[in-house]
């Protein structure tokens, strides 16, 4: 079975660390994916405030976070201002697209988007993605073909806005890996763009705790793969490409040793049956704090 295989870089650390080291992995194993890159001001420090909400709180302290992630992430945005991503790193940013994977969009700024995608307007929003879309143009000489909303936070509303039309696919929401094309109420048409779900969970999601909580983890990934159903994962450059490096380099190999094969979205996009119509809406995952984007 071939999997398609989304890696959100979301901050510097991210960038600067976590991208080279899981593209180190993957051309080690002949892989290839789908990045999808954050271009602006690194505020995920700002998620602090959230720790006020108890079911936030509680996936922090699962997941392990700081560990995780890193305190100069929990910091970022917060006791100095967000150091913008591809001003310092354009350089490494490139990497994956030169060593021949698929390169899309992720967001300017990841925490704005995160937590204004609801409150912000549509004029802000608009404003954010056409940043972004600049900032990406500058980096790699095009305009990206791609993207993917910070933390599934999309909706039909986010769909309409003037800079969503610029993509060939996206991969805002989360369900069974179905390629759709939604209905947006909001434009009265179908719009041209595919949605990629994402199916399977993420590690800050799904991870347990105690003793063999991460040798579970990568279990439970492989016996998902195993029903021969298409299947679409998400890692992230902070995890997978930090402290998580080793576990997933084992899921690889694991994977790959079963007889499954990755590749990027785009890809296997191009092997799935025609998209049929489908909606979107708001809802929850187990694992995630707040509202995000399900469909199909």
């Amino acid at each position: 079975m071939t999997v398609a295989l989304r890696i959100d870089v979301d901050t510097f650390r991210g960038t600067r660390d976590g991208l080279p080291r899981l593209l180190s992995a993957l051309q080690r194993r002949g892989v290839r994916a789908t990045w999808f890159v954050t271009l602006g001001p690194d505020n995920m420090g700002r998620h602090v405030r959230r720790m006020l909400k108890p079911s936030f709180a509680l996936k922090m302290l699962r997941s392990g976070a700081p560990n995780l992630y890193g305190w100069d992430i929990a910091f970022r945005g917060t006791l100095w201002p967000g150091t913008v991503i591809s001003e310092h790193l354009a350089d490494t940013l490139r990497l994956p697209d030169r060593a021949g994977h698929e390169v899309a969009l992720h967001a300017w700024d990841h925490h704005r988007w995160q937590v204004g995608a609801e409150s912000l307007s549509d004029d802000a929003l608009d404003a954010e993605l056409a940043r972004a879309i600049a900032a990406f143009t500058t980096v790699y000489g095009r305009a990206p073909h791609a993207c993917a909303a910070p933390g599934w936070r999309c909706d039909d509303r986010i769909l309409a806005l003037p800079s969503s039309q610029a993509f060939t696919w996206r991969s805002d929401a989360r369900g069974p890996a179905v390629p759709f094309v939604p209905h947006s109420e909001r434009l009265g048409r179908t719009l041209a763009q595919p949605q990629i779900p994402v199916d399977l969970p993420t590690y800050d999601e799904g991870v347990g705790r105690g003793a063999g909580a991460d040798e579970r983890w990568n279990d439970m990934l492989l016996n998902r793969l195993a029903d021969g159903a298409p299947h679409v994962l998400t890692i992230h450059a902070e995890s997978e490409g930090g402290a998580k490096a080793a576990l997933f380099e084992q899921f690889l190999d694991r994977a790959l040793a079963a007889g499954h094969q990755f590749e990027p979205l785009g890809d296997w996009l191009t092997r799935q049956p025609t998209p049929r119509q489908g909606r979107v809406a708001r809802g929850t995952i187990p694992g995630r704090e707040g509202w995000l984007c399900v469909g199909g």
